[in-house]
C-alpha cells in the first residue's frame, strides 16, 4: 500500500455571507424582532426579514424572538443573528443548564435552550429535510436517545472526549461561536466528570494551543494531550489525576502516565453478549458518547446480517471496533479486511485483533485502497464504512460499488454528506433500505445515523 496518510479531521467549513461590496453598511449590532420559522440543519433556526434569510441561534421554531446581528451588511446575501430576547417562547424552552451557553458566550453547543425530547425531534426534522434536498428521498425517522447509566436523560456529562482551547493567559476553555475567541471554562456540563476531573479546567498552560482530554472506559486515569504553539515549548502544570502527553510534529511525547486510553464494548448479538477491549492511542478517533460504540455496532450488525464465512471490508476502520464485531460474526471460514489512514490507529488495531486471524489491516488512504487491484480481486460481500465529517465521497462511493458487495452499512455523523453519498450510490443501483438515526451529541446540532443499502 501507499504511505500511511493522516485520517481526515470529523471537521466541516462554515459557509459565511457572501461579500456585500465596499461600501455596504456593516449590519453587526442591528436588533430585529423576527417570527422564527424552521429549523436548519448546522444549529440555527431560519427567519426573514425583510425578504432576506437570516440564521438565528438560540432560538426554537415558531417563537417570536428579538434577535441581534452577528454576521452580514447591507446587500449580503444572508445575516447570521443571536435570539438575545424571546417575546413569544416555545411550549420546550428550558433555562440552558450551562452559564455561558448563550448569545456571544460558548459556542460547544446549540440546543441547551431545548427539552432533549425537543432537540430529537429538531435533528430528525433536519435529516429528514437533507434527504429530501439532497438525495430526492422522503424519509421518516426518528432519533434515538442513548442512555447513560445512572443518568435521568438530562443531556448532560456525556462527553468523554473533549479537545479545550487556550487564550493568551493560559486558561483553557471552548471558542465562541464562529469566533477564536476562548471562553474560559471552569466546568464543562456535557463533559465527563472524568474529563473535566482532569484538573483541566482551573489550570493554566504557556504556549499552548489546545489541550485534549479523553477518558477511556476502562476506569484508569484520563489522557491529556497538549499541542504547543508552532515553534514553541509547551509550559504544562501539574496534573496528578492523569496522564500527560505533548503532541508535536515529531509525535507523541509522553510527560506522565501513559500515552493511550483504554476502551470495553460490550455488544448483544442474539441472545449472546459479546465483550471486546481496545487501545486508542493518543486522543485518537473514538466515538465520544459512552453509549456509542454499543448502540452503533449493534445497528451496523443488524443492517450487515452477517453470516459465517462471508468477507467483510471496514472502511476508516481507525482501531478497529466494526471490524472485531465483524470478525466475532463471520467466523474463521471468514474475512474482515480493515483499511484505515492513520497508522498509529492501525497499530493500536494489531494489537486489540491480534487474536482474530481473519482480520487484516491495511494502512493506507481509502480511495487508494479501492483502486488496489488485490482489492478488486477479492470477494467481498459486506462494506462498512465510518468517513470523517465530510463524508465518503463520489470516488469513494464509486470503489465500493465497484466490488458489488450484497450489503452496505454507512456510519455517518453529518446527515448533508450521508444524503448526497446516498445519491451516488443510487446511481450505482444500491436503494437505501433502512436508516436510524442516535443522538450520541446532546446539546448539540449533530447527530449520528446508521444507513442500509442493498442492491
Amino acid at each position: 500500500m501507499s504511505t500511511p496518510a493522516r485520517r481526515p479531521t470529523r471537521a466541516r467549513g462554515t459557509r459565511r455571507p457572501a461579500p456585500a461590496g465596499p461600501d455596504a453598511v456593516d449590519s453587526r449590532g442591528t436588533e430585529l424582532e423576527l417570527e422564527v420559522g424552521p429549523v436548519a440543519h448546522g444549529g440555527h433556526c431560519v427567519a426573514r426579514h425583510e425578504g432576506r434569510v437570516v440564521f438565528v441561534r438560540h432560538a426554537l421554531p415558531g417563537e417570536r424572538v428579538v434577535a441581534r446581528v452577528t454576521e452580514g451588511a447591507e446587500g449580503a446575501s444572508f445575516w447570521r443573528a443571536d435570539a438575545v430576547r424571546v417575546l413569544a417562547a416555545d411550549a420546550d424552552r428550558v433555562e440552558p443548564p450551562c452559564p455561558v451557553a448563550g448569545p456571544g458566550l460558548c459556542g460547544g453547543c446549540d440546543f441547551q435552550h431545548a427539552t432533549p425530547a425537543r432537540q430529537r425531534t429538531l435533528k430528525a426534522t433536519v435529516v429528514s429535510e437533507q434527504f429530501r434536498r439532497l438525495a430526492g428521498l422522503d424519509v421518516d425517522v426518528t432519533v434515538e436517545e442513548a442512555p447513560l447509566p445512572g443518568a435521568d436523560g438530562d443531556g448532560l456529562r456525556w462527553r468523554t472526549r473533549t479537545q479545550f482551547a487556550v487564550d493568551a493567559e493560559g486558561r483553557t476553555g471552548l471558542r465562541a461561536h464562529r469566533s477564536h475567541q476562548v471562553v474560559p471554562l471552569q466546568d464543562c456540563p456535557i463533559s465527563t466528570e472524568a474529563v473535566v476531573g482532569s484538573g483541566v479546567l482551573g489550570a493554566r498552560f504557556g504556549n499552548v494551543g489546545t489541550v485534549e482530554v479523553a477518558a477511556g472506559s476502562d476506569g484508569a486515569a484520563p489522557l491529556v494531550v497538549v499541542e504547543p504553539l508552532p515553534g514553541t515549548h509547551a509550559h504544562v502544570p501539574k496534573l496528578p489525576d492523569a496522564s500527560v502527553a505533548v503532541r508535536t510534529p515529531e509525535g507523541l511525547h509522553r510527560v506522565s502516565g501513559r500515552t493511550w486510553v483504554g476502551e470495553r464494548v460490550t455488544v448483544r448479538v442474539g441472545e449472546q453478549e459479546r465483550q471486546h477491549a481496545f487501545r486508542v492511542g493518543g486522543a485518537g478517533f473514538w466515538q465520544v458518547h459512552p453509549a456509542a460504540p454499543r448502540l452503533l455496532g449493534e445497528a451496523v450488525l443488524a443492517a450487515l446480517a452477517p453470516q459465517p464465512g462471508e468477507h467483510a471490508l471496514d472502511l476508516y476502520s481507525g482501531v478497529g471496533l466494526f471490524t472485531a464485531l465483524l470478525a466475532d460474526a463471520v467466523g474463521a471460514d471468514g474475512t474482515v479486511l480493515a483499511v484505515e489512514g492513520e497508522e498509529r490507529a492501525v497499530r493500536d488495531a494489531r494489537r486489540s485483533l491480534h487474536e482474530h486471524p481473519q482480520v487484516e489491516l491495511w494502512a493506507g488512504a481509502v480511495e487508494e485502497a479501492l483502486t488496489d487491484d488485490e482489492l478488486a480481486g477479492r470477494r467481498t460481500d459486506l462494506v462498512v464504512l465510518d468517513p470523517p465529517r465530510s463524508g465518503a465521497g463520489r470516488a469513494v462511493v464509486d470503489g465500493i460499488a465497484a466490488l458489488a458487495p450484497r450489503a452496505v452499512a454507512y456510519v455517518a455523523c453529518d446527515p448533508a454528506a450521508l444524503a448526497r453519498d446516498t445519491k451516488f450510490l443510487s446511481g450505482h443501483g444500491y436503494r437505501l433500505d433502512g436508516l436510524r438515526a442516535f443522538d450520541l451529541f446532546p446539546m448539540t446540532h449533530h447527530v449520528e445515523c446508521v444507513a442500509r443499502f442493498v442492491r
